[in-house]
Order: C-alpha cells, then sequence, then structure tokens
C-alpha cells in the first residue's frame, strides 16, 4: 500500500506549546480525520507538512519524497483547502484561473471551468460576492484542475451550512474513489468524519494519542452512565475520565473494560464523547 504522506518522530517547540514527536502515515486512497480540541496541534502539525513552518526536528514525506528538498515538484501534486479563501476580493473566476493557472505544469482551463459548472459557481461574480460554500467549492475546483492527488482541508465545514457541508463531503468521496488519491481532513465538526473518514489521527496537547482505523478507534470506547450510587469505587478506577452531577455519572471508559454483570447504563462512544473526555483527564 503506497503512502502519500508519511510522518515520523515530527517535533516543534515553541515556548508554551510543544508538538511532541509524532508519527502517522495516510495511505493512497483513503480519508483521514485529524481531530483534537482547540490547542492540540492540528494547524502546526498541517503547516509543517506544508513547510509554512520550520520543524524542530523530525521528517515529513509526501508522495515519497522529502517535503523541502522537493517541495516544489511535491506542489504541483498537492491541494490546499483553508477554513478562508486565498484568492483576492476583487478577483472574478477568469481572474482565479489566469492567476492560479500559471503556477502548474499541469493546470487544465477546461477541467476548471467544467469544475466551477459542476459546482454551480457563478462565474460571473468576484470572489467576495461567493458564499463560504462557494468559496470552498472554488479552491477546490483549483486543486482538481491541476489533478491534485493528495488534499489537505483545515477546517473547511466550519460555518457552512448542513447542505453545503454534505454537498463538500460528497465530493471528497468521490474525490478518493479512483483509489490513487487521499484527503488529510482537519476538523472540530466530528459528524462529518463519521461519514467519510476511513483513519482518525488524534491530537491532544501535542501528543499524538491515535492513528489509525476510525472504526477501530470508535469501538475501543464506551459511555457509562448511571446514578451515583452505582459508581463503585472499582468502576471509577477504570474510568478514563468521569463527570459528576448531584444525581448522576457519565464516563468514558475502554470497551474492554466495562464491567460484566454491571447494572449501569453503557452506550458506543462518538467521536466528540472521545475528544470532550480525554481532554478533561488531559493527554
Amino acid at each position: 500500500m503506497n503512502e502519500l504522506l508519511s510522518i515520523k518522530n515530527l517535533s516543534k517547540n515553541y515556548n508554551h506549546f510543544t508538538l511532541d514527536s509524532i508519527s502517522f502515515s495516510l495511505p493512497e486512497g483513503y480519508i483521514m480525520g485529524l481531530i483534537g480540541p482547540n490547542g492540540a496541534g492540528k494547524t502546526t502539525t498541517i503547516k509543517l507538512i506544508l513547510n509554512m513552518l520550520k520543524k524542530s526536528s523530525g521528517d515529513i514525506k509526501i508522495f515519497g519524497k522529502d517535503h523541502i528538498l522537493e517541495e516544489k515538484e511535491i506542489k504541483q501534486n498537492l491541494g490546499v483547502v483553508f477554513d478562508s479563501n486565498y484568492f483576492v476580493d476583487e478577483w472574478k473566476m477568469a481572474d482565479v484561473e489566469k492567476a492560479i493557472g500559471k503556477f502548474y505544469i499541469n493546470w487544465s482551463t477546461s477541467k476548471f471551468y467544467y469544475y466551477l459548472d459542476r459546482f454551480k459557481v457563478n462565474k460571473s461574480k468576484r470572489v467576495k460576492e461567493l458564499s463560504k460554500g462557494m468559496q470552498m467549492k472554488l479552491m477546490l475546483a483549483c486543486a482538481f484542475s491541476y489533478d491534485a492527488k493528495l488534499l489537505i482541508l483545515d477546517e473547511p465545514t466550519s460555518g457552512l451550512d448542513p447542505v453545503s457541508r454534505d454537498e463538500l463531503l460528497d465530493i471528497l468521496s468521490e474525490f478518493i474513489k479512483d483509489g490513487k488519491r487521499s484527503v488529510l481532513f482537519s476538523t472540530h465538526i466530528t459528524s462529518d468524519l463519521d461519514k467519510i473518514a476511513d483513519y482518525i489521527t488524534f491530537l491532544n496537547e501535542g501528543k499524538l494519542l491515535y492513528s489509525g482505523l476510525k472504526d477501530k478507534f470508535i469501538k475501543s470506547f464506551s459511555i457509562v452512565k448511571g446514578e451515583i450510587k452505582e459508581l463503585t469505587s472499582d468502576l471509577k478506577q477504570s474510568l478514563i475520565s468521569l463527570r459528576e452531577s448531584a444525581t448522576g455519572f457519565e464516563g468514558l471508559i475502554y470497551t474492554n473494560d466495562l464491567p460484566k454483570g454491571s447494572s449501569v447504563n453503557t452506550e458506543p462512544a462518538t467521536i466528540d464523547d472521545i475528544i470532550v473526555f480525554i481532554n478533561r483527564r488531559g493527554a
């Protein structure tokens, strides 16, 4: 299985934050969700991958190539979508095509206009007149116009309405269908990842807590709930994190540690549950 992105022992040291020697890889043909609370290191990781920040240590390879030594070649096949557009507000679509297209060897003007039509982006409008959802689609149209093999998205669905988010997820699912393209998708909206992600990479306080199959990640955890009187000392010790109130409790537990024969209610954990409870405990 070819790896489109490989990160080994990546670190970045700031005065008050350290991205602490993280390692993960993304094979071709899949979507990976990059998750964690604010300040976990997600955007730092993406900026390091894109060489927008200087790493303290570690190795980053994209398409098997060093992300710095072969940066120019790599970025011919790399698409990036941030939570805000990177175009000049006054540009019309023809200006976008003219400005962006000259940077890519494989740029196709016909593809660009094909995707504008397909995504229903109004070609007569200026960038500032497009909705946020349409600006996201414009960025994707650009990436598809030079046949990007890896998409890196940092909070692309933030601020989008449910219909626009659903459309974007459909586009990403179709993007990887040929098995040769992949997506790294950083988001706080974990319901989006429930729909389309194959892999999860979970950061908290600059540390890598998990990277692997999404389904395995979710199934590893459960939520237990009950009245305070049901919170035995053995159960309490088994919990990863606990929330108590005057009338009851709720906690996160490894599924394999669920007490047998207990009367407490158990239910599958969501990605949100896992992030929230582990963040309460700390990394």
